[in-house]
């Protein structure tokens, strides 16, 4: 299977998507931190010409519409067996709520965890679609983003219920 990626353009930027065979394995922003080495994203190909990112364009345009909570694509997040533990648990997390990094590393088993969880969700290579911006500290303020904490904002109060909007710390 051929590693391959494409670019797309998005209200809260551009996304590369990386996939190999029929699983999407990246999704960044592309002026994000810990952004992957280009090479890394194996050949460049046209989005409207490949089946999986026409798919994973759709569900990310709908999704930012908000039009849609839960995405279908299928997904290889490539990273060590604990970072692949918080990625699954970060997938858990309903559409219009947020945990906490200590809630996290609770689920995980040790609360002491809480910082190692960090930097997993910082890592983590398929933002937007594992909802990493879900989480927040523990007071319910905004924490770090690779993509930034003006993405991270604009993600969360896309997916806000609106009862919720007059009581957010952020």
């Amino acid at each position: 299977m051929t590693l391959r990626h494409t670019r797309i353009e998005s209200q809260p930027g551009c996304l590369v998507l990386v996939a190999e065979g029929e699983a999407l394995c990246g999704c960044y922003f592309s002026d994000q931190r810990y952004l992957p080495d280009e090479s890394e994203f194996g050949v460049e190909v046209d989005a409207e010409e490949d089946a999986l990112f026409t798919y994973v364009s759709d569900e990310l345009a709908r999704y930012l519409a908000g039009e849609l909570r839960e995405f279908t694509v299928s997904l290889a997040p490539r990273g060590d067996e604990f970072s692949q533990r918080c990625w699954a648990l970060l997938r858990e997390i309903p559409y219009g709520e947020t945990t906490s990094y200590g809630e996290l590393a609770d689920a995980l088993g040790n609360r002491h965890f809480a910082q190692r969880v960090g930097q997993a969700v910082g890592h983590n290579p398929i933002g937007v679609i594992i909802p990493c911006h879900r989480v927040v500290g523990a007071d319910g303020s905004l924490t770090g983003y690779a993509g930034g904490l003006e993405r991270k904002r604009w993600l969360l109060e896309l997916e806000e219920p609106e009862a919720a909007s007059a009581s957010r710390l952020f």
